[in-house]
């Protein structure tokens, strides 16, 4: 027993040691995870749906998910996630295209679909102006041609508020090429926060949460390779 105990304890210290991002996503919770592992690259579009204009591809290939794009591209989880949730994954904006929009909604649904976002008739078809009447939480990390890293709570009027505090241009808060980023969205039945390698860069206290909906991958004309993709219940900054 004893002997057993001291195993176990060395492979903790080890598993500390890891980076984050090498270490397995915890178990505690789990609602969905994708590893784009090669055997499940056949099955991929089952769990993921892809909005996208001409021009553009989304594949698994190696562990990854790969989206290269040109006009506007939108990949959906299919689950359906209910608050309190984290969703967790590793991202990298490559300097084999475009370096801009790491990008992503959550807890996103349509008022004139509420029920199902992915139902036939939506008119969304890759470019963002097609994106505007849902109501969801939106970061574009790296927008505008990575000059711009804002935070919008769409309340599916067709506006897209922005608050000047969500508004962020100053080097720190801007992609840097071929880095991978550890990014954590919380929705947490009260607001919204996304953190970037454990940092809160956004803190939304909402009046009126978002508590249920879809969790979307966003990009325009840029390549971005996806890992390690997860989604457990409750928060876990």
């Amino acid at each position: 027993m004893a002997r057993t105990t001291i195993h176990h304890a060395v492979l903790l210290a080890l598993t500390a040691l890891l980076p984050a991002c090498d270490r397995p996503a915890p178990a505690e919770g789990l609602v969905a995870q994708d590893t784009f592992s090669a055997a499940n690259a056949s099955t991929w579009t089952e769990r993921w749906a892809v909005e996208q204009q001409p021009g553009g591809t989304v594949a698994v290939e190696d562990g990854r998910l790969v989206i290269t794009d040109a006009g506007g591209c939108t990949v959906w989880l299919r689950q359906k996630l209910t608050a309190p949730v984290t969703i967790t994954f590793e991202a990298t904006v490559t300097s084999r295209g475009r370096v801009s929009d790491l990008n992503c909604f959550w807890m996103a649904s349509d008022p004139a679909r509420p029920g199902d976002l992915l139902a036939p008739g939506h008119a969304r078809d890759g470019r963002f102006a097609t994106y505007d009447t849902l109501r969801t939480y939106y970061v574009g990390y790296g927008g505008n041609t990575n000059s711009t890293t804002r935070f919008r709570r769409y309340d599916g009027s067709g506006a897209r508020p922005l608050l000047p505090e969500h508004d962020r241009t100053s080097p720190e808060f801007l992609l840097i090429p071929d880095r991978t980023y550890r990014i954590t969205l919380i929705a947490d039945g009260t607001g919204a926060r996304y953190l970037r390698d454990g940092e809160v860069i956004f803190d939304y206290p909402d009046p009126a949460p978002l508590t249920e909906g879809w969790f979307g991958f966003r990009t325009v004309d840029s390549r971005i390779e996806i890992r390690n993709f997860a989604v457990r219940r409750g928060t876990f900054p």
